[in-house]
């Protein structure tokens, strides 16, 4: 199995403070025991990073996050995320950009995604997303 996880589980494992107590950073926690195959995808790596304020922080997780390959995100996934965007819409749902991309790169990609994001769960009632 593959799993993305999303930016939402890895700022709850990442705390400065050690690890949230939360279902999905023990889901996380398993995942890295069991060693499954743990993917990223750029937008995850961006939002992760951008969010450390020292830059000792910053390097230090970079070389950690850097354990985990990142999925090649490209033009299918653009256009997938676009879509899923525009379907959203007709169904009166408004989904951020980022979003739509991370959901587009775990379809397409056949990945599971662990999220804590609410926004996902209504992507995985119409769409083929599997959720964590």
């Amino acid at each position: 199995m593959i799993v993305l996880v999303d930016t939402s589980v890895w700022s709850l494992s990442l705390r400065k403070d050690g690890p949230a107590s939360h279902h999905a950073v023990k889901k996380l926690e398993r995942l890295l025991l069991d060693s499954q195959n743990i993917v990223l995808i750029g937008i995850i790596l961006q939002e992760i990073l951008q969010g450390f304020k020292q830059d000792r922080t910053f390097n230090k997780i970079m070389n950690y996050l850097d354990a985990f390959p990142l999925l090649p995100v490209n033009r299918n996934d653009f256009v997938a995320a676009a879509k899923l965007r525009r379907q959203a819409a007709a169904k009166g749902l408004t989904l951020s950009t980022p979003d739509c991309q991370i959901a587009a790169a775990a379809i397409n990609h056949h990945c599971h995604l662990l999220t804590i994001d609410k926004d996902f769960s209504p992507i995985a009632d119409w769409t083929p997303l599997q959720l964590l």
